[in-house]
């Protein structure tokens, strides 16, 4: 029996539900038609409701603010990227795993390139946009130093390597995936990111194998000792030390 004869026959409306996108993915597409034709700021919610064919409730289910449409997968990937870290054995070497954890925004945004490029123009031409980017991408970041964070508990200089480590994973990502968006998704991606974040991991590679510190660090200190005969009068006793610092101190000069 054939599976086209056993599968029921739908009407129009059932197929035309079927074809119908989710209606998250509906409100992305009608949020981002009307951007191109209209602009972003000249477009309101109502207007992509009613060209989604939902109402307004169901526009703030999925997207808090239509600064939100404009980044629909970006909770997703924090959420993704947290989960990925986290799920470690802690053997792993900890720049690679947050170049390895970097490489997940890179998959969001290659997985639709032309969206992406429509994205990276828009956020060009608004400001508001760019600074509601930049505000995720602090997100990444922090997510990355905190796991660094923990990696790097109990080493001289842990946290400022964790932030200096992490903020300079995101940079490199973001210069490289910029520069892919640039040329309108052309190329591989993945292999623009992998070079950029080889200079990240060339820098800092290294950290893993520096051991924890097990107490601060201390300045090393000359011990001086004295031998002295019993009875010998305490006048005597501290010339033989005056004389012994007097030599140290001449020698160290």
């Amino acid at each position: 029996m054939s599976s086209s004869s056993a599968a029921p026959r739908r009407s129009g409306k059932a197929e035309a539900a079927a074809a119908k996108p989710p209606m998250r993915d509906a409100l992305v597409a009608a949020a981002f038609q009307l951007f191109l034709e209209r602009g972003y700021e000249q477009t309101t919610v109502d207007d992509i409701v009613a060209l989604a064919g939902v109402g307004r409730r169901s526009f703030f289910r999925y997207f808090p603010s239509k600064e939100d449409v404009v980044f629909p997968d970006h909770e997703r990937c924090l959420a993704d990227m947290t989960a990925f870290l986290a799920s470690g054995t802690g053997e792993e070497e900890p720049v690679r795993r947050v170049c390895d954890a970097a490489r997940l925004v890179l998959g969001m945004y290659a997985e639709n390139p032309t969206f992406s490029v429509q994205r990276y123009r828009l956020t060009k031409k608004v400001p508001g946009l760019r600074a509601y980017e930049l505000s995720v991408v602090w997100r990444y970041e922090r997510a990355l130093a905190e796991y660094l964070r923990g990696r790097f508990a109990g080493r001289r200089d842990g946290t400022l390597k964790a932030d200096v480590i992490a903020a300079a994973v995101v940079a490199a990502h973001n210069n490289a995936l910029r520069s892919w968006l640039r040329s309108d998704g052309q190329g591989d991606a993945g292999a623009t990111v992998d070079h950029a974040l080889g200079y990240v991991q060339a820098a800092f590679g290294h950290q893993a194998a520096v051991p924890a510190d097990p107490r601060p660090e201390e300045t090393e200190e000359d011990v001086v000792v004295i031998v002295s005969r019993r009875g010998a009068p305490l006048w005597r006793v501290v010339r033989e030390i005056e004389t012994t610092l007097g030599k140290g101190g001449t020698a160290g000069n």
